[in-house]
């Protein structure tokens, strides 16, 4: 990690998915989670005043980048439960298998570089009956949009932390074996549009 990743990235990023209309979309799933929750790139936090604390017994929160650990400290401090640091990236979960109720996922898989891994290792440590909670952004149904998003995409991730906007991301969950149960699609308001088409909703292992 250099000075960019460890003291610019962790702000920018705090910027960029702290928007209204993204803490929006957060409040649409982050309130289901329940039980023993795992957080899959926690970063700052920003998920945290979202949860419902009377149904969480306590979240890990895997997040590989120390400047978003560090940047996360005020919210830890507000957390009305516990919250279990995992500093692995998404494709080393350090948990026993069938160990989570709930797995979140919240503008997270967009940066991971082996999406494949990391989603096998969230279904390996889901409980049977748990639950995938997810809001993504990712490629755009309309052409207009996708072919400025596989232009722009190689760029776009220099300067994002990896973030990759063309992803498709209900294809990824359902080819690492999840079932989505439910699902909501639209393009967020106050987002440039190449960044701004989102899913959002739960699937099952």
């Amino acid at each position: 990690m250099g000075f960019y990743d460890d003291h610019i990235l962790p702000h920018v990023l705090n910027a960029a998915c702290g928007t209204k209309p993204i803490q929006h979309q957060r409040r649409k799933v982050v309130p289901h989670a329940q039980g023993r929750v795992l957080e899959i790139g926690m970063g700052s936090g920003l998920n945290i005043p979202f949860y419902d604390a009377d149904k969480v017994e306590f979240v890990w929160g895997l997040e590989p980048s120390r400047g978003m650990r560090n940047k996360a400290q005020a919210n830890l401090a507000a957390a009305p439960f516990e919250v279990k640091w995992l500093d692995l990236p998404g494709e080393e979960i350090p948990l026993d298998t069938d160990s989570a109720d709930t797995v979140l996922l919240t503008y997270t898989l967009c940066t991971i570089p082996d999406w494949r891994a990391a989603l096998d290792q969230m279904r390996r440590v889901l409980k049977p009956g748990g639950k995938l909670l997810f809001s993504e952004h990712g490629r755009a149904p309309d052409s207009s949009v996708s072919s400025w998003q596989d232009r722009l995409n190689g760029v776009w991730g220099m300067f994002a932390g990896g973030c990759n906007i063309n992803r498709p991301i209900p294809g990824y969950i359902e080819e690492a074996g999840f079932k989505i149960s439910e699902i909501d699609t639209m393009y967020i308001p106050g987002t440039p549009r190449i960044a701004a088409y989102t899913y959002w909703g739960s699937a099952t292992g």
